[in-house]
This record gives structure tokens, C-alpha cells and sequence, in this order.
């Protein structure tokens, strides 16, 4: 007799595709057309990157809101936040406000950009009682430490004529003081927990200005200026706050926000695909399944450095469990994926447009799922699948 087996769904995210949860029901829907005897775990994945909230809040039965905030040169943007489950955790992530995304190439300038959006939507987050906040920092446009979002929860940042400094990392270099003495208090009752999968400190060649300044629109000569501010930023904080932050692996990340985070809130950074593998239960599932299927919409050798399919398959492994992995693109040198990976999948039909392929993303992914369950489903002679 068949027996019925249980596979955990974790993909991450198709980008410009299907979300995870999507990604999850289109993997369902194709094993349910084999008539493979299998019962399915949705369990909508992400690493800290675009679509960490929604992720988050589609595992654990969240919900999702919107607010109206200050995008990274001032003008409106509507951001989306959300609480998980558990009513008692927001999840955010900064480039949802601050993203880099959300200008056009001509338009970035990372000495006016700020993460004021991202304190914005922090304050909103306060507004609903929270005890815990999740933050995804990946996709900035800016490099200011995360003094705009400081500013937007309510402390300033002053010169020395007690004139609070504009908006943006250009005008660091001139900070002298800072006024905590209307930071917003809920700010005392909350644990931050921030998801970043980088390590660069805050200043120097490894630095936020130096290595990412230049994406964000920096010149040669505004890369120098946003670096000596950012370490006049962490002179100040380590001389007011007693707080070093300027060598801290990840203080250098979104332009500094990470550094900003562990200084005003006592942040707490993790690796993304660590965070959301706690938050929704991963663990408790896949271990107590047959099989684990992952995916995104893309999979190359740099998958293995903390991408989702390799986080999930990492975890899989550690409870001895099957892996197979789904990609609109298989990319070069996937061999050492193996180690953790069973199998790698992909679902594009032919060379085809790009615009076509994301459209057809979900049915893709369908029919691929399909197929790999009818391969499942022939091992009648595999103990794993069939009792005796």
C-alpha cells in the first residue's frame, strides 16, 4: 500500500515572479496533479533580503499593513509592514522606505538619502504595542548610519552651534552632539533583532562608504567625504552613548544602519536565513517530515553563502532529510550545492523572453513540481516511499 509521505515546502521568493507563499501553492498544486500520496507544509521562506516580511507574516498567519512615509529623498512612498502571529512581533524591512529601489539611477545621491522612512515605519510598528522587532536591512540607498531614522523616533543630531544637522550622511562630518532626550521611550521595552548577512565594519576599505557608496551613486571623491563622516558619527557616539560600534562586523551594513541600530536600540545582528529559520519553526517541521523542497529564482555558487536553498538545505541535512531545489536559473559552478542539495531543478520552459518567463513563473514551477513528484512516485521498490 502507498504510504503517504510529508514534504516541507520552504522556498524563498521568485523575484519579480511569485512570493514564497506563491511559490509554495504552485509547488502543491503540481505535486497534487501526480497523485503522489504526499501531505504538503507550506512554510514561506526568505534571508533577511526583499520579501523577508512577507515571508515572515505568511508563515506564521501574520498580517500585513501600510503606511504612507518619507521615501530616501523625502518624497511619499508607501511602505508595507507587518505583525507575525504571534501579535506581539513586527516584522520591517529598511528598503521598503529606504531602498534603493525606489530611485532612479540619476536621482542617487547617498550624501542626502536617509533612513528617516525606516524610523517612520519602526514608530508605526510602536504604535501597535509590539514586544520584538524583526528588520530586514538588505537594498539601501543610503549611507547615513541611520541618522535619519534616529531623527524620525525623535533625537537630533547637533553642530557645534546646537543647530541640528540636515537629513543624510553629507552632513556628519559636522556632528558635535547628540540630544536623546525625546527618543521615543517605547524604544526601552523592545528587543531589535536585525537580519544581515554582511560583515563589513562601519568605516575604511571594507567599509560602508567604500564598498557600497558607489552603487548607491557615491563619486571617488563623496565616497572619502561619507567615510571620514561616518567615523566622526562613531567618534561622537562612542564619546556620548559609550558605545564603539565603528568595528563590529555588520556595522557597516545599509549604509551604516547597522552600526545606528546596535547604538541607539541595542540591536542585536544576525544572518538572515538564521533569523527567519527561527521565527517560522523551520526546525520543528523538517524534522519531523520525509523531504524538504526549496527554491528561488535563481541558483548559482553564490547560493551557498547564506541564500536561502542553502540555509534550508543545511537544516535539512542536520535531521538527515532529502533536499530538492527548484530555480528559474541555474547559474555556473552549483557543483558544491551538491553537499547539501539532492537535486536541482530548473522550471523555465526554452529560451524565452524574460518578461514571458516571469509570467509564466507559477505554471512553470507547477509542472516542474509535477514531474519531480511522478519521478517519486515510479520508486515503488524504495522502502522511503512504500511500505512493504
Amino acid at each position: 500500500m502507498k504510504k503517504e509521505i510529508t514534504i516541507v515546502l520552504a522556498p524563498d521568493s521568485f523575484k519579480e515572479c511569485m512570493t514564497a507563499k506563491e511559490a509554495c501553492e504552485a509547488m502543491e498544486r503540481g505535486i497534487n496533479k501526480s497523485g503522489f500520496p504526499t501531505r504538503c507544509i507550506h512554510v514561506p521562506m526568505a534571508d533577511g533580503g526583499e520579501g523577508t516580511m512577507r515571508s515572515l507574516a505568511d508563515a506564521t498567519g501574520g498580517r500585513i499593513f501600510t503606511k504612507t512615509v518619507s521615501g530616501p529623498l523625502g518624497e511619499d512612498v508607501d511602505a508595507e509592514y507587518a505583525i507575525l502571529g504571534d501579535g506581539e512581533t513586527a516584522a520591517i524591512e529598511m528598503a521598503a522606505a529606504s531602498g534603493i529601489h525606489l530611485l532612479p539611477k540619476e536621482k542617487r545621491n547617498p550624501l542626502i538619502t536617509s533612513t528617516y522612512g525606516t524610523g517612520q515605519l519602526i514608530s508605526a510598528c510602536l504604535d501597535l504595542g509590539i514586544k520584538k522587532l524583526l528588520i530586514g536591512i538588505g537594498g539601501s540607498a543610503t549611507n547615513d548610519g541611520g541618522a535619519g531614522m534616529v531623527q524620525a523616533l525623535g533625537g537630533r543630531f547637533l553642530d557645534e552651534n546646537g543647530n541640528e544637522l540636515p537629513k543624510g550622511g553629507g552632513s556628519l562630518g559636522k556632528l558635535r552632539g547628540i540630544d536623546l532626550d525625546r527618543l521615543d521611550q517605547r524604544l526601552k521595552s523592545i528587543a531589535v533583532e536585525v537580519a544581515c548577512d554582511v560583515s563589513n565594519p562601519l568605516c575604511g576599505p571594507e567599509g560602508a562608504s567604500r564598498v557600497f557608496g558607489p552603487q548607491k551613486g557615491a563619486s571617488p571623491e563623496m565616497v572619502e567625504t561619507l567615510d571620514e563622516n561616518l567615523r566622526n558619527f562613531a567618534e561622537v557616539i562612542k564619546k556620548q552613548l559609550g558605545n564603539d560600534v565603528i568595528d563590529i562586523p555588520g556595522a557597516g551594513a545599509a549604509g551604516g544602519l547597522g552600526a545606528g541600530l546596535m547604538a541607539f536600540m541595542q540591536a542585536s545582528l544576525k544572518p538572515g536565513i538564521s533569523l527567519i529559520i527561527e521565527y517560522t519553526g523551520l526546525e520543528e517541521r523538517v524534522k519531523n517530515a520525509d523531504m524538504v523542497w526549496t527554491g528561488e529564482g535563481s541558483i548559482d555558487f553564490q547560493t551557498q553563502y547564506g541564500k536561502t536553498p542553502y540555509g534550508v538545505a543545511e537544516l535539512a541535512k542536520n535531521w538527515n532529510k532529502p533536499v530538492i531545489a527548484f530555480a528559474g536559473k541555474i547559474g555556473n559552478a552549483i557543483e558544491p550545492l551538491y553537499e547539501k542539495i539532492d537535486a536541482i531543478f530548473g522550471i523555465t520552459e526554452g529560451a524565452v523572453p524574460l518578461e514571458e518567463a516571469l509570467a509564466k513563473g507559477p505554471r512553470n514551477l507547477e509542472r516542474a513540481s509535477e514531474n519531480v513528484a511522478r519521478l517519486l512516485a515510479i520508486k515503488k521498490d524504495c522502502k522511503f516511499f512504500y511500505d512493504e
